[in-house]
């Protein structure tokens, strides 16, 4: 085989796996709309839901970007005090992770006070994109209050 076309060949493959890699990561954070039940604090060994918002993270002992989110979202949401944060490990829960549809974890879910999901992310997310949201269900809290 010439060399030049096999140097060719070898560029266009490291040029599409790259391509596939940079497209697989940016999807695997997105919002995504999923309709699942209300939550009730019992199902992520919660007492009671935060004022605001809980993100729950939905987490296997298999996981590994599972502890990197749980530290990046843990350090992002302990000065919050009306949003709570828990980590709930689905190995060995396999009809919460059926009800609650997961597929993938990491999977973030913001709930909002009365238990309905607000936002899903699927896959590495970061705590800006979840911050953004308790924000916005900050927002629409204060203007529920101003009514």
């Amino acid at each position: 085989m010439n060399p030049v076309l096999a140097a060719s060949l070898l560029a266009a493959l490291v040029l599409v796996a790259a391509s596939v890699g940079i497209i697989t990561r940016h999807r695997s954070s997105r919002k995504r709309r999923v309709i699942v039940a209300d939550i009730t604090p019992a199902e992520v060994d919660l007492t009671v839901l935060g004022e605001v918002a809980t993100v729950v993270q939905l987490s296997t002992e298999f996981c590994s970007r599972c502890p990197g989110v749980r530290r990046a979202l843990t350090k992002t949401f302990e000065g919050y005090g009306d949003v709570v944060y828990t980590d709930v490990d689905l190995t060995h829960r396999p009809q919460l992770a059926s009800q609650l549809r997961v597929l993938q974890t990491p999977t973030v879910l913001v709930v909002d006070a009365h238990g309905r999901v607000a936002a899903r992310y699927a896959g590495t997310v970061s705590p800006t994109l979840i911050g953004q949201e308790v924000d916005a269900l900050r927002r629409s809290e204060d203007v529920a209050f101003a009514r």
